[in-house]
């Protein structure tokens, strides 16, 4: 799908074009979403540029992502996808900076540009030249990394309180399977949203420093703003990271000492109940004379001694600590 937006007085217009109409001369941008081979060429034909294929997006070498061809600029970033659901993914968007107007090629309907374009129709300033609109879509990806972190920050806070709940006792056994797959699925956002990240620094850096006329003084210092954001979120996605990993290593370990509970209960109960059956085992062998074998009370005698047999060892156990 091919659209096109010209700048309007009240700010960013989308014109319907023609399967086979020119392309406006007033149009800033050019939105390649999911294009076709023909949407391709028509866009190549009335710019002379080439866009870049899928497979030629997907490349992560510097000089397939971000270069000079023909005095267009070219590149390519990788943007997190789909962080709403169980199975984050990670799409490929390129930018080319052509004369007056910025193209965009891409895979994915991003948030991040359906809220860009809903901001840019009522804000002229946004839309008034090819490089704000560059920057104020890199804005609008950086921000929603940033909205996914928080959320992940937020998950994961609450993740920890299930893990260590603020009470008086706990319950000694219980299954942490919800937490661990949880917490898989965090890490796997993070991991997702970091590559997008260093992704977007090494844009961000190219075009800072692209002696290009194509990036605008204006721009370059919207750019620079952006970058010191990208830090910061990279700084609090490695926090994350490690927060994250903190409460698997916690959760493992609390899952290890409830199995170690489990085991030490057989472990007592065995013990307890070996003394009785060694006697149970000596007063059922088929011998002619066995201790209080003939005798009226010779059963609760021997009952007797399998209770004491067992309580002896219990009593010291709790005496000692071990239950």
């Amino acid at each position: 799908m091919l659209n096109v937006y010209v700048p309007g007085p009240k700010g960013l217009e989308r014109v319907e074009v023609g399967a086979a109409g020119p392309v406006p001369d007033e149009a800033v941008w050019l939105d390649l979403l999911n294009p076709t081979p023909e949407e391709e060429k028509r866009v190549e034909q009335c710019l002379s540029i080439e866009v870049p294929s899928r497979e030629e997006m997907r490349e992560i070498e510097t000089s397939n992502r971000l270069y000079e061809d023909n005095g267009n600029l070219y590149v390519t970033c990788t943007v997190l996808y789909k962080a709403d659901t169980e199975l984050p993914e990670t799409t490929q968007v390129t930018f080319i900076l052509s004369g007056a107007r910025l193209i965009t090629n891409r895979y994915a309907d991003l948030l991040s540009f359906k809220g860009f374009v809903n901001f840019a129709e009522t804000h002229p300033a946004s839309c008034s030249s090819a490089p704000l609109l560059l920057v104020g879509l890199l804005e609008a990806i950086v921000n929603r990394i940033a909205d996914v972190l928080e959320r992940v920050g937020a998950d994961i806070d609450s993740v920890s309180l299930r893990v260590f709940p603020r009470l008086a006792h706990r319950i000694a056994s219980r299954n942490y399977q919800q937490e661990l797959r949880q917490i898989g699925q965090e890490g796997e956002l993070i991991s997702k949203a970091r590559e997008s990240l260093v992704s977007l620094s090494r844009l961000l850096g190219y075009l800072q420093q692209s002696g290009s006329g194509r990036v605008t003084t204006e721009a370059r210092s919207s750019l620079r703003t952006v970058s010191r954001d990208v830090v910061a979120l990279s700084d609090h996605a490695t926090f994350l990271v490690g927060k994250a990993q903190f409460l698997l290593d916690a959760t493992l370990g609390l899952v290890t000492i409830d199995q170690n509970n489990i085991l030490k209960i057989f472990s007592v109960v065995t013990v307890l109940l070996l003394p009785p059956s060694v006697i149970g085992a000596f007063y059922g062998m088929n011998f002619a004379y066995i201790p209080l074998l003939h005798e009226t009370w010779g059963v609760w005698a021997a009952t007797a001694m399998m209770v004491a047999s067992a309580l002896v060892p219990w009593l010291y156990f709790k005496r000692k600590g071990w239950l």
